[in-house]
């Protein structure tokens, strides 16, 4: 799974995350089978809680979002695109910013994604983010992963849109999944792994990397406000704990 070719970030927190629930406790049985039973068993429970995760992130950003606000998203962010269509049903009347997104242009997607749900939603330019921030009340974003600090690696652009939300004084949620929570402790953009800036096929390449644009960048805790998740609405400080907590 690891080695797909898609972006690994979540998967590599997840799978870490996985293997550490179902041998968390000592298996004290005679057979192989009754072992394997076990496993599938936990297998089973983890699945449930994943697929449980985004629909209690909504819940939790409901509050977040309120009549007249104007929220400034980035890219295609499953649990964010949730969320809001949640507060839309809660008939809840907002207006949403959503960047483009290079190089995929993913935004486009989650624009198209927002209209059909009644949301109002415009598509601006990645290079629109300072234009825009000055109008938004808040920005909510998802992330690929969170690091140990409280950190967010994510899709390439967030960084830029932190500094901006900072420098005019905007508060910066992040929702996302526990299971993307990451033992990671990145000082700088050159910190992130290579699997997780690029593609497989980029890596197996042989390409000079220098030459290859990044697919995601790592955003410092000093320019996040709060963490939405499954577990609880988090301070960036907090996320340390938390690891300890589903590590032990």
């Amino acid at each position: 799974m690891r080695h797909c070719d898609q972006p690994v970030t979540a998967i590599s927190s997840g799978c870490e995350l996985f293997m550490r629930f179902i041998t968390l406790a000592k298996l004290d049985v005679k057979s192989f089978e009754e072992c394997e039973q076990i496993m599938l068993q936990r297998g089973h429970i983890f699945l449930d809680t994943l697929l449980e995760a985004r629909g209690k992130v909504a819940k939790e950003a409901l509050s977040f979002i309120t009549d007249g606000s104007k929220i400034l998203t980035h890219s295609r962010s499953r649990v964010v695109l949730q969320a809001m269509v949640e507060a839309a049903k809660a008939n809840k009347r907002f207006e949403v910013f959503v960047t483009m997104s290079a190089p995929d242009n993913s935004g486009v997607q989650m624009h198209k994604e927002l209209v059909e749900a009644g949301i109002d939603a415009t598509l601006i330019l990645d290079a629109a983010v300072g234009y825009i921030m000055e109008q938004v009340d808040a920005v909510m974003i998802g992330a690929e992963g969170v690091t140990e600090n409280g950190g967010i690696i994510n899709k390439i652009g967030t960084y830029s849109i932190g500094m901006a939300a900072y420098e005019l004084k905007k508060s910066v949620c992040v929702l996302t999944e526990s299971f993307k929570f990451s033992r990671t402790y990145p000082l700088n953009q050159r910190d992130l792994p290579n699997e997780f800036k690029y593609l497989s096929s980029v890596l197996k390449s042989g390409k000079d990397l220098s030459k290859e644009h990044p697919l995601v960048d790592y955003t410092p805790p000093s320019y996040i406000t709060l963490l939405l998740t499954d577990i609880g609405i988090l301070t960036p400080s907090a996320v340390s704990d938390e690891l300890i907590k589903l590590y032990l």
